[in-house]
């Protein structure tokens, strides 16, 4: 059995049609999964008006005993991953806060994906480890001596560790990327409805509502800030809370601007007006700059594949007719007949 997978995985034309197999499977998928997507809006939007009820009753329950408690809003976390991070103490070793941050950046909140993603943490390399044990022991013959092989699963081992911070920072620039593009119409709904007279809390609360289409993360964290601003004591922490679980230059302008609208009681619609201008040409100047660097990146592209398909297409006919006229036989002269 280990001689017919080192076989087919050194045989070239196996591979090939593995990866162009591969290859096909991921277009249709590509194509396929836009189709099959279901709307998650009202789902998350459920969840959020879940936690906001949980946050209320916190409230309540730390007011009528006058003493501050952390309730726990998720569920918990599964006994195994619990049991693991315990035992080995990962918590100490990974680094708590920053733990959290980055989850609470990425969508995830609560204990259980924090136990969940120290757990893979540990997991990852080990399995790694092994899996680089076998491919480079039994399957791939090496002209290596042992102590090289078990270095590079060690390499291999130590990059496993960082897969699932790399997995987290793609949530998190994902995230960050939908609340960007959607920001700055936010900021304008939002403008909208504190001259029209709503308060701020309830500002928040329409705009989390009507922004869902655009962007679901930044109506979850709309919907969350709508929370703090009406149970928390110091309203300013609502906005700090903001910042930090979006992290983005342009949300923290706007989150400082709120607070120091809030502390020295300077107009909101001004403020939301001048943040919003802001946020709407860093918009555009970013897309300017995406569109200044199209040209040379498309350079090479061009030289590649467009360049010769067009001296083909341009050249081909007359090459043939040259072709062509050659293969043809000369007819003989008048005079050389006579």
């Amino acid at each position: 059995m280990i001689d017919f997978l080192a076989y087919k995985l050194t045989d070239t034309k196996f591979m090939t049609m593995l990866f162009v197999a591969v290859a096909a499977v991921a277009t249709v998928l590509t194509l396929a999964m836009p189709l099959l997507t279901s709307n998650t809006l009202n789902k998350r939007m459920k969840s959020v008006a879940l936690e906001r009820e949980k946050i209320r009753q916190r409230e309540r329950e730390r007011m009528a005993r006058g003493e501050k408690e952390k309730v726990n809003l998720r569920q918990s976390p599964k006994q195994y991953m619990s049991k693991v991070v315990e035992q080995f103490n990962l918590s100490k070793w990974l680094g708590q806060e920053q733990a959290r941050e980055k989850l609470m950046q990425a969508g995830f909140r609560g204990q259980a994906p924090y136990i969940a993603f120290l757990f893979f943490r540990m997991v990852t390399p080990v399995v790694m480890f092994f899996v680089a044990l076998f491919y480079l022991f039994l399957v791939v013959e090496l002209d290596q001596t042992p102590m090289v092989k078990i270095g590079v699963c060690l390499v291999i081992a130590y990059g496993g560790m960082h897969v699932p911070y790399m997995f987290l920072k793609n949530k998190i620039s994902k995230r960050q990327l939908s609340i960007k593009r959607a920001f700055p119409d936010a900021l304008d709904l939002l403008l909208i409805c504190v001259e029209s007279g709503m308060s701020i809390e309830a500002a928040f609360k329409r705009v989390s509502s009507e922004i869902g289409t655009q962007s679901i993360a930044l109506a979850e964290e709309l919907t969350l800030t709508t929370a703090e601003l009406s149970f928390l004591q110091d309203r300013r922490q609502a906005y700090e809370n903001l910042a930090k679980r979006i992290d983005l230059e342009g949300v923290r302008s706007v989150c400082v601007a709120l607070q120091q609208a809030e502390r020295y009681g300077t107009p909101l619609g001004q403020t939301l007006r001048v943040m919003s201008q802001e946020n709407r040409d860093m918009r555009m100047s970013e897309a300017e700059k995406k569109a200044a660097g199209l040209p040379p990146k498309l350079t090479v592209p061009m030289i590649l594949f467009f360049l010769p398909v067009l001296f083909v297409v341009i050249l081909g006919p007359a090459a043939i007719r040259v072709m062509g006229s050659q293969d043809l036989p000369v007819a003989p002269s008048p005079q050389s007949g006579r």
